[in-house]
This record gives structure tokens, C-alpha cells and sequence, in this order.
């Protein structure tokens, strides 16, 4: 499994640090002159920082597109970037003021707007959900426009890094590989890493920054570790090297079939918004397509 270590910094692009970044899109537009890159490196959209803070995108899918095009010439070795794909948490929803249905409907729609305007470009599909039937549902529809999600090298599986329990992570992860699907966690927790690492081609995190906040900083011009590139590379050693120990859980398996009741159910209420697990089965929704509906 190949890790991306998350970084609010773009110069780290720049450094030869022999390992893989994922740098938002955030964090790059605007910049009048771009780093060179020196290794291999992901564009993370930032959907979740802007849905949350403005409820919608403010630019479309052809202004995304050419900024993405500026970094794949500018930059250089883009592995992959997202697509403007819309988060469900609960409390995006609420600020977005749309239907879950409706957010897999945009996530859907954008992916194919920016396969039409930029088919050259690394741009991934995500697949979105709240519950196990709901991803499967978002990857039918992908389906029924013509992309063909297993043919794919890598697909993005999102609304997932704030979910309080590993277990349900894994549900999802492997229903979706033994539906043939190579994919990218967006954020997951690096402690279920260990229980799903098998299953996916990779994942990211930017965990160390956050953690740095209440460490002291290792000079006298840091004042925490947050914007530190030696703990940020410390902790990825760590990391590395936590995954690389032999793990004897016994790994969760699904059926290639897709699942027509199943539910993993939700997690334990907590600062995700996430709820708690329910043994019900969970309301028939329609199919998803690129028509929107509240």
C-alpha cells in the first residue's frame, strides 16, 4: 500500500523527501509561481474545507480542470487529483442544505464533466456514501454513464476519515475491492490501516500536523511541530513501520455481489457527527442519476 503524507506546505514538493505528498488544491490556487516537483505527489480537491465552509463549490468543473492542468505542467509528476466531489457527513449536508441523494448525484456528475474537459488529465472518480449500499449505489451510477470503476487504475472512496470505528471502515473497503475496485482512503485512521491495508492500493494523512499542534517545536522558531517537516517525516517513518507488523485480525470478507440489504451500520456519536450503530435495515433510496434532486 502506498502512503501520501498530507501537508499544507507546497515548498515540501520541492524536496526530494522520498516519500509521496498530497497537497490540496487550497493550498496551490492563487500562487503566482509553482514548486518543481521532485517526487511523486497527489492534488486533494479540499471539498471538505470548502463545502464546509460555503456550502457549495465556487468555481465549476472547467476552472477546476484548468487549474489542474497548471499543476500537472508547472509542477510536474502528478500522480492523481481528485474531482470536486461532494462529502456527506451530516453536518455538510447541513450546510450544503442538499440530500445525500443529491450529493452522490453532483459527486457523479462533476467526475464526468471533467472526463469530458480534460480527459488527458489523472483525475480520479470518488465514491461517496453515508451507509454500505449507498457507495455501491454512487458506483452504479458511475456505471451506467459508461465508466467502468474496475478498469480504472485507482478510485477515490470518500466520507470516511471522520468515522469512529474501524470496523465499519473495512465493510465498505472490502465490499468495494471484491467489487474490483483499486482504491485511494481519503484520511482514513491510521490505526485501521492495519485491519484493511491489503485492500486498498493506498491512502493519506495529515494526522502528524494536527498531533503537532500540542508538541512543543524542536527550534526556538517553531512553536509546535505542526508546520515541522522532521516530525512530519518521523511520523511517517512511524507510521511505515507500524504497518509493516504482521496483523492477526481476522480480515472481514464479502462477496463480490453487491449488496441489496446489508448495512454496516453507524457510528458512535462523537465531534464527527457520526451515529450509532442500528441492527436496521436501512430505506430503499432510488437509483442515482446526474439529474438533481433535493
Amino acid at each position: 500500500m502506498k502512503f501520501f503524507l498530507g501537508t499544507h506546505q507546497p515548498a515540501w514538493l520541492a524536496r526530494d523527501l522520498g516519500v509521496p505528498l498530497l497537497v490540496s488544491h487550497r493550498r496551490l490556487a492563487g500562487r503566482r509561481s509553482l514548486p518543481r516537483a521532485s517526487g511523486e505527489w497527489a492534488l486533494d480537491s479540499g471539498g471538505f474545507t470548502e463545502l464546509s465552509l460555503h456550502g457549495r463549490w465556487r468555481s465549476d468543473a472547467r476552472a477546476y480542470a484548468v487549474s489542474v492542468r497548471r499543476y500537472a505542467s508547472e509542477i510536474g509528476r502528478m500522480a492523481w487529483a481528485a474531482p470536486q466531489d461532494w462529502m456527506v457527513e451530516a453536518h455538510v449536508r447541513a450546510r450544503t442544505g442538499l440530500s445525500l441523494h443529491t450529493h452522490l448525484q453532483r459527486t457523479v456528475r462533476n467526475y464526468l464533466q471533467l472526463r469530458e474537459l480534460a480527459p488527458d488529465l489523472p483525475i480520479i472518480p470518488v465514491v461517496q456514501g453515508d451507509e454500505l449500499a449507498d457507495y455501491h449505489r454512487c458506483a452504479d451510477a458511475y456505471e451506467r454513464h459508461g465508466v467502468d470503476l474496475a478498469a480504472l487504475p485507482l478510485v477515490g472512496l470518500g466520507s470516511v476519515c471522520r468515522r469512529q470505528h474501524s470496523g465499519q471502515v473495512e465493510r465498505i473497503v472490502r465490499s468495494l475491492h471484491a467489487r474490483g475496485l483499486r482504491l485511494h482512503c481519503f484520511g482514513v485512521k491510521t490505526t485501521g490501516l492495519a485491519r484493511y491495508g491489503d485492500a486498498i492500493r493506498s491512502s493519506d494523512s495529515a494526522a502528524w500536523s494536527y498531533s503537532g499542534r500540542y508538541q512543543p517545536g524542536c527550534t526556538p522558531s517553531h512553536r509546535s511541530e505542526s508546520n515541522c517537516l522532521t516530525y512530519a517525516m518521523a511520523w511517517h517513518s512511524r507510521l511505515r513501520h507500524t504497518l509493516r507488523q504482521p496483523n492477526h485480525r481476522p480480515a472481514i470478507r464479502f462477496a463480490a455481489s453487491r449488496p441489496s440489504s446489508c448495512s454496516p451500520g453507524r457510528a458512535r456519536p462523537g465531534h464527527s457527527g457520526a451515529r450509532r450503530t442500528q441492527g436496521t435495515r436501512p430505506p430503499a433510496r432510488p437509483g442515482i442519476t446526474t439529474g438533481e434532486r433535493r
